[in-house]
């Protein structure tokens, strides 16, 4: 311990040689021997490691080597874990609970909610054959920006967020400490959702285009006559500006159109509120999340092209609705309680998907798609058909894909980048996972790559063979102990021969350029 403590000390002095002495000193650490003391504020304890505040800057300390003395110093005897979360009110109101109640049944603790004041409130987990309190979960269920409001003030463990983390918001997060929050071990996609037009069941308008939705709520079109409807003004409602939610509505139908929000719209603290409003008037348009939609009829999305896209719980999960809304937990480089990290992990069990498709979100777990379950898919290929995307080539697509079940796991990519989207690295990690237990095995998997239309569909076809073996790269990498002698990973690509959405749109050409996995 000696000298894993002067080690600390001496990585300190040379990382934060110039840190601002903190003026309370309310705890003291010193090794068994006596040797060496280290004074600061207690930031935090996770029944093994303390975390202070120093001279020499922020340390984290194996607790089984010191003695710690002051007022600051956690009850070793009956230690009970603390984890802060913050941010997402539909997170923090309705699925996070529902998993901590089921965490708490399979691991013999019973939950009990206690409520403050301000949306916040503490879940106390107590063990069912003591009764003593082993773990508090502290929530803060306001909104995405208040939740890495309060990260950044070092008052959260974890964020609950309905957005991806800004630039500005990790660069201060790096500025404060919390390390590079876009690291593989910095955020995690508990569940899905997606971003959903909706109206009236009074409202004969059905389908909209992603295009002219962005032109309604930039205040460009008002009337609901120029998109086929009555001759009627449109009331625009929204949730929140500061709700994670409404933010990824701008980040998804206003900016890759190039339009702002009109001033002119309704907004709802509630996302009930909203969906209980639009249902009641003829004449309203809101944007809400799937989750949410209530009695509210969601629009099919449409292009000029005549394909349309219908939200469901398998589009949402294969990302074949263009609109889809991950929900994040994103934690900073620090350690947190065994209790926490057990929680954490229990979020990605089998028995907590059940809990969260009964918690009314969309799952991860994977999901094999018969062939006859494509249709509109293969239809859609067939109406391309032309002198670049020949019969020749449909019929070897038909060939390779009609023996095998499409995974619902599909990867895709941001915006004019090669870099994956949230959702698909975190269906990287749930796949390695899944190669690295076996579920895979004596099986073949193929990683089929598609291209939207533009260009040249030769060209296209290789660009989208070197995406599908840029992701299997990805997969058997993350997939650290597996036995690749024990599964086939394929890869193949047929460029822009099966599209999903029209390439008149920023958007639709998202949707084409994909990563599907095959499996047999």
């Amino acid at each position: 311990m000696l000298t894993s403590l002067r080690a600390a000390v001496f990585a300190a002095l040379f990382l934060f040689g110039g840190a601002v002495q903190v003026a309370a000193q309310d705890v003291a650490l010193t090794s068994r021997d006596g040797k060496i003391e280290l004074s600061g504020t207690l930031l935090g304890f996770d029944g093994e490691f303390y975390r202070i505040q120093t001279e020499y800057g922020e340390l984290t300390v194996d607790g089984s080597g010191v003695q710690c003395a002051g007022p600051g110093c956690p009850n070793l005897e009956n230690y009970v874990a603390e984890l802060q979360l913050s941010g997402s009110a539909t997170m923090g109101q309705v699925l996070m609970p529902a998993l901590i109640d089921a965490f708490a049944k399979r691991s013999g603790y019973r939950a009990s909610r206690h409520d403050g004041e301000d949306s916040r409130f503490t879940y106390q987990l107590e063990d069912e054959k003591t009764n003593e309190t082993v773990g508090r979960f502290m929530f803060h269920a306001s909104n995405t920006d208040e939740g890495f409001a309060d990260l950044l003030a070092d008052e959260a463990d974890i964020v609950m967020s309905l957005r991806e983390m800004r630039p500005h918001e990790r660069q201060r997060a790096r500025e404060a400490g919390f390390g590079d929050m876009t690291g593989l071990n910095r955020s995690r996609v508990l569940a899905l959702d997606a971003v959903v037009p909706v109206v009236s069941p009074s409202n004969p308008v059905k389908s909209i285009s992603p295009a002219v939705l962005a032109r309604i709520f930039a205040g460009e079109i008002t009337n609901w006559q120029a998109i086929g409807g009555p001759d009627a003004p449109i009331d625009l409602h929204l949730p929140s500006d500061s709700s994670g939610l409404a933010q990824a509505i701008t980040d998804q139908v206003l900016h890759p159109a190039g339009l702002v929000l009109s001033a002119d719209i309704t907004r709802h603290a509630l996302p009930e509120d909203l969906a209980n409003t639009v249902a009641g008037d003829t004449f309203a348009l809101g944007i809400t999340s799937y989750a949410e939609r209530r009695k509210t009829d969601v629009l099919t999305l449409t292009g000029g092209c005549g394909f349309a896209l219908d939200v469901s719980r398998r589009t949402i999960k294969t990302e074949d609705y263009p609109l889809t809304a991950p929900m994040f937990l994103y934690f900073p480089a620090r350690r947190l309680p065994q209790l926490a990290r057990d929680f954490l992990s229990f979020t990605r069990s089998p028995t907590a998907q059940i809990v969260i498709r009964r918690a009314g979100f969309v799952d991860q777990t994977p999901e094999e798609i018969p062939i006859d379950a494509q249709g509109n898919r293969f239809a859609n290929a067939i109406s391309v058909a032309g002198p670049e995307t020949t019969l020749e080539e449909l019929q070897r697509m038909t060939a390779t894909l009609t023996p095998m079940a499409r995974l619902s796991t599909t990867f895709r990519f941001e915006a004019g980048s090669v870099r994956l989207d949230a959702q698909s690295r975190s269906n990287v990690q749930q796949l390695a996972r899944a190669l690295e237990l076996g579920q895979y095995d004596a099986r073949r998997l193929l990683f089929v790559g598609f291209s939207d239309g533009e260009g040249a569909a030769r060209a296209n076809r290789e660009i989208a063979l070197r995406r599908a073996e840029a992701v299997r790269r990805a997969v058997t990498t993350a997939a650290v102990t597996v036995n690749l002698d024990r599964v086939t990973l394929d890869v193949d690509a047929f460029g822009e021969a099966m599209p999903m959405a029209c390439d008149d749109s920023s958007w639709g050409r998202q949707a084409n350029r994909r990563v599907e996995v095959w499996v047999r």
